[in-house]
């Protein structure tokens, strides 16, 4: 009963409340370091993010074989370094983040990682966040893209189930793409969601069995870099 009570406490609530406003604005600092660091070096920054298994890792797999672009990469998971071994051997400069129970990377992870890895004199630094459809869209990165994968086994329905994920995003990948019809995904479900939302944004569908599906995802970020285009969206 005492836990119970001390959820409806008022004060504790607002405590809590308090407490989640701080570390936000302190992450809201440093990812604005990030954002300077990002823009005197010339790197354009990407911040990717999904549910687990989507295929952001597949994803950079093959932009790496494709070519074309070069890029370092910040993973983030939980535990293991398997998303960053599996691209140091496509020969991407990767460095892992296991953030043990945080669902989320943050602003300070982010910038500690940098130190790791040289990224200066790439086009791109990517950064891999954790596998989930909520907490990283709280926490800025200080990228210049949000970029959202759907994995079509995950289902045509995630867009307004998961509104705050998919408002900060810039672009949606579906991806996985070539297995549409087995699972009866429905596109235009996908872009009803959206406009509702009021997102007028790009939508690629993406197969790591067609690399030209991926090419066009390469382009299209290269002309945002050529562009100078900052996403207008506010944690």
């Amino acid at each position: 009963m005492q836990n119970r009570r001390n959820l409806n406490n008022p004060n504790l609530q607002t405590k809590s409340l308090e407490v989640v406003e701080r570390i936000l604005s302190k992450n809201d600092l440093e990812a604005q370091k990030l954002r300077e660091r990002f823009a005197e070096a010339g790197v354009y920054a990407l911040n990717l993010m999904s549910s687990p298994g989507s295929g952001k890792t597949t994803l950079l797999e093959q932009m790496a074989l494709l070519g074309g672009v070069t890029f370092s990469v910040i993973e983030g998971d939980l535990e293991t370094n398997r998303d960053a071994d599996r691209l140091r051997a496509k020969g991407v400069e990767a460095y892992q983040i296991t953030t043990g129970e945080a669902c989320h990377l943050e602003a300070l992870m982010v910038a500690k990682a940098l130190d790791q890895i040289p990224w200066q004199k790439k086009d791109f630094l990517i950064i891999e966040n954790v596998g989930n459809l909520v907490c990283p869209a709280s926490y800025d990165l200080g990228c210049a893209m949000n970029i959202v994968l759907l994995s079509v086994p995950e289902g045509d329905d995630k867009i307004l189930k998961y509104p705050t994920m998919f408002l900060c995003a810039d672009a949606v990948l579906i991806t996985k793409s070539d297995m549409i019809d087995y699972f009866g995904f429905r596109l235009s479900q996908v872009r009803e969601d959206l406009n509702r939302l009021g997102k007028a944004i790009p939508i690629f569908e993406t197969s790591s069995k067609e690399p030209s599906t991926i090419q066009k995802f390469i382009q299209f970020i290269q002309e945002k870099k050529e562009q100078g285009y900052v996403s207008s969206h506010t944690f």
